[in-house]
């Protein structure tokens, strides 16, 4: 089993100044603990669980850009892109962009989205939740045809591209791998087994049945099921002193047992980077036995 860190809190002591700094050396803390992944969220605001809309936070690929001119290693990712932020043709281009100058290293993290509060605040478009998911499929279509010999036209019902160039090339083949956020049973786990490399589910106790329906999707889709990374959405809390790293590492050997190769999540306290060094000492060397 890998660990991914999610970075979604940018509410950090020493406020805006000192954030560039902070967040190279988490960046630059997880590439060296042996992360295999590092992601953003993106949004505009940050969300209710984790503080009030007046936070923090940055630019999702704009923060990817910087990760990836910190570190060396570990891949880079939104967890997840709300398709209807940006016109998909940008959004293949930028995830391209990110690929090359990572050095191969980008993979598109996506999914229907869901903050309409945010999404109004910011004049940023935001249609029904039916369309909102016919409109990621085709955002899946086109980022695959971007990433293919086919620079031809795409038509669909809500995106029409005269012609779907994309130079350079990104580095990862076939492409930057594809992970699709969410849960939903009907739609979402029908398109992680229609179009993903991967998907990212909550850590709920539904984990089995989750994947109990996506294997279900996979057969009705001719599609391998172990073809599929799974990752799970944690989040990590060693405690203060490392009092709970052995818990932690029992409950990611469960989900290890469901099938799950990656735990991805939050690191309690990472600002402060223990908890970087917890990880590299204790809990990756445990999982990666799994």
């Amino acid at each position: 089993m890998k660990v991914g860190l999610h970075i979604a809190d940018f509410t950090w002591e020493g406020g805006p100044p000192a954030l560039r700094s902070r967040l190279g050396e988490v960046a630059r803390g997880a590439d060296n603990a042996g992360v295999d992944r590092l992601s953003v969220m993106d949004h505009v605001w940050q969300i209710g669980p984790l503080g009030p809309p007046e936070h923090e936070m940055l630019e999702a690929y704009t923060a990817l850009g910087f990760l990836a001119a910190v570190t060396e290693r570990v891949k880079l990712l939104t967890v997840v892109t709300a398709v209807v932020y940006r016109e998909p043709g940008l959004l293949a281009k930028a995830v391209t962009t990110l690929d090359v100058l990572s050095g191969g290293r980008s993979i598109l993290g996506i999914g229907a989205a869901w903050n309409e509060e945010e999404a109004r605040g910011l004049g940023l478009f935001f249609p029904p939740r039916a369309e909102r998911f016919e409109r990621l499929e085709e955002a899946l279509r086109i980022c695959r045809q971007m990433w293919s010999d086919d620079d031809g036209p795409f038509e669909g019902k809500h995106y029409h591209l005269a012609r779907t160039l994309n130079s350079p090339q990104a580095l990862s083949r076939p492409h930057p791998p594809i992970l699709i956020g969410g849960g939903g049973e009907r739609k979402t786990l029908l398109l992680v087994a229609r179009y993903a490399d991967a998907c990212n589910l909550f850590d709920t106790p539904e984990l089995p049945h989750k994947l109990d329906v996506l294997r279900q999707h996979c057969a009705a889709e001719g599609r391998d099921y172990d073809s599929i990374e799974k990752t799970v959405q944690v989040r990590f809390d060693l405690g203060e002193n490392g009092e709970r790293v052995e818990q932690t590492i029992e409950h990611l050997h469960e989900l290890s047992e469901l099938g799950f190769t990656v735990a991805h999540g939050t690191l309690a306290r990472v600002g402060t980077l223990r908890p970087l060094d917890l990880m590299a000492e204790r809990v990756i060397p445990a999982i990666e036995k799994f």
